[in-house]
């Protein structure tokens, strides 16, 4: 799995990118990969109010629906258009052209919920431990 360095990451598998006041955001590597062919995103709107760990918005693809959190709190400033035309741009390139919003961050302070790459990294080994998955012992 494709994880960035710099970026913040929660456990339900967003990312976050920030540089100064702005955060531009967007899904992972293992959550594009576990969605599958990614066929509609349902963009925020503009000007929105955002609050940490609330939907940001939704994504659809061949295999389910899913909600998407919103790493931070604080106002939607941008949304990435191409996603109306291209949504598979995600499953593509999900940390640069893929990505969903930038949000103007209200609360510093909240990154301090989020988890950096090497957190994130551990998290998505415990997953794996947890997950029975296919046993080569039978």
């Amino acid at each position: 799995m494709d994880i960035i360095e710099h970026y913040l990451y929660t456990k339900e598998h967003e990312w976050i990118d920030i540089d100064g006041k702005i955060g531009t955001v967007g899904i992972t590597d293992y959550a594009q990969s576990a969605l599958g062919d990614i066929t509609y995103v349902e963009l925020p709107t503009d000007g929105t109010d955002v609050e940490q760990f609330e939907q940001l918005t939704s994504i659809e693809s061949v295999k389910s629906a899913s909600d998407i959190f919103s790493p931070i709190s604080g106002k939607i400033e941008e949304v990435n258009e191409e996603l109306r035309e291209d949504p598979a741009l995600i499953n593509r390139d999900c940390y640069e052209k893929g990505w969903i919003a930038r949000i103007l961050i209200s609360d510093d302070d909240e990154t301090s919920n989020l988890l950096t790459a090497d957190e994130y990294r551990s998290y998505l080994e415990s997953l794996d431990r947890n997950d029975p998955g296919e046993s080569s012992d039978e």
